[in-house]
């Protein structure tokens, strides 16, 4: 179809599309939809072929958060059964990222709920970063601590960090409907300091919040003006005991879709199958991979996600190769101008380094829908078992299809990667 011409065409030269043409992929047919991801499997192969990169993330504190984002199963006033713990040691969170890296993860993300980081937070995980690297060499490390103030960002690089994640989740126009705690500014204000510092900006969304497909066009163009290298789409997992704990609005082919209109929108970064896809695409996650190039390994930070090994064995039943150490992820083009940020972001003002120069560039990134800790485990419990339905119905709980995370970082059990 012509329009799926001209959005590969688009793709390939790296030309953002008109948000028509973004809310027509939106809109397509059932009977489109192999169509539709056989073209953004065209702008994905043109950047990042057939590899994923795989993700793995620590979650160093969790629950007791005070702010109220309605999806988070670790939200203030939140009465989902989460695991509930402070800080882990560096030690500790090293162990558990080795089981990640140990399954093939190229990047360890390190989560904390919170609305952001005091000084002594970032000291604490500059701490953790520097355990990290010393035990696994070359793993990348990205920092979702929440809203950052000025100067945090800086540090958190010269302790070692390579990114920081910061979700925007939703548009503008509907994030006083999801959070009133703190404000979509805040939130952009965040991945600008990120980037300002010389990190990799990582930021996305949350699909299935009862959000419009003008909601969805809106925040993936805010995240290419943002120019993140890294967008993780999550499907929200809706939790018992959270505000939108009946809010079963996706179906496979409508996650497909929308995985379709970001590759679209932002061609040749990182796409990130996030938290969800276990619950909402299910058996056609491997479909997904012909549009993303990136998947979170093993469980999430507060719900269970497909066995490790499970997602090593759909990588390569689906033709894919897990992405490689030694392998950069981003096209040339994005990896230098990344390199140029990090050495720009090194100098003051007057040509002397930011450190000198104090130069400057908070619950932020904490969904409840990414990857923790993993290790090939056959114990992990299917996310839809046997004999559910095959589609949860909007408007009502369905618990059954979420398998709280009761094993790895802050527990006794071995975690599942």
């Amino acid at each position: 179809m012509d329009l799926l011409n001209t959005l590969v065409d688009k793709g390939l030269r790296r030309e953002l599309p008109t948000r028509e043409e973004a809310l027509a992929v939106l809109a397509t047919s059932d009977d489109e939809l192999l169509d539709v991801v056989a073209a953004a499997g065209k702008v994905r192969r043109q950047w990042f072929g057939r590899r994923v990169k795989l993700n793995y993330l620590v979650n160093l504190k969790s629950g007791l958060c005070p702010e109220d984002c309605s999806y988070c199963s670790q939200r203030l006033g939140s009465k989902a059964e989460i695991l509930k713990y402070t800080w882990l040691k560096p030690e500790e969170a090293s162990e558990a990222a080795a089981a990640g890296v140990a399954g093939g993860a190229k990047r360890v993300c390190l989560v904390a709920s919170g609305r952001g980081p005091t000084d002594r937070d970032v000291d604490r995980v500059g701490k953790t970063i520097e355990a990290i690297k010393e035990q696994n060499e070359g793993v990348e490390v990205c920092a979702c601590l929440g809203l950052l103030s000025d100067g945090q960002a800086e540090r958190l690089k010269d302790a070692g960090a390579d990114a920081y994640n910061h979700n925007l989740n939703t548009s503008e126009a509907t994030y006083g409907q999801i959070t009133k705690t703190h404000t979509y500014a805040d939130r952009v204000d965040t991945v600008q300091k990120a980037h300002a510092a010389g990190l990799s900006a990582c930021s996305g969304l949350i699909a299935g919040m009862g959000e419009s497909d003008e909601d969805l066009v809106d925040v993936v163009y805010s995240l290419r003006e943002l120019d993140s290298d890294s967008v993780p789409v999550n499907f929200l997992i809706p939790f018992e005991g959270t505000p939108l704990a009946k809010e079963w609005n996706l179906t496979p082919q409508r996650c497909l879709r929308i995985l379709a209109m970001v590759r679209f929108v932002c061609p040749d970064v990182e796409v990130r199958i996030a938290g969800g896809r276990e619950v909402h695409l299910r058996s056609m996650q491997p479909l997904a991979l012909n549009i993303a190039n990136s998947i979170f390994l093993g469980d999430y930070l507060t719900s269970e996600g497909q066995a490790g090994q499970a997602d090593l064995d759909m990588i390569a039943d689906a033709g894919f190769e897990v992405e490689g150490a030694g392998t950069t992820t981003l096209p040339a083009h994005r990896a230098d101008a990344l390199a140029a940020a990090r050495a720009a972001a090194a100098q003051g003002p007057c040509g002397s380094s930011a450190a000198e120069a104090g130069c400057g560039s908070a619950c932020g990134g904490c969904s409840g829908h990414e990857a923790v800790p993993a290790q090939a485990a056959a114990e992990a419990p299917a996310p839809v078992p046997a004999g559910a339905p095959a589609q949860a119905q909007a408007g009502e709980v369905r618990s059954d299809l979420v398998a709280v995370r009761r094993r790895g970082a802050g527990t006794d059990l071995a975690p599942n990667a």
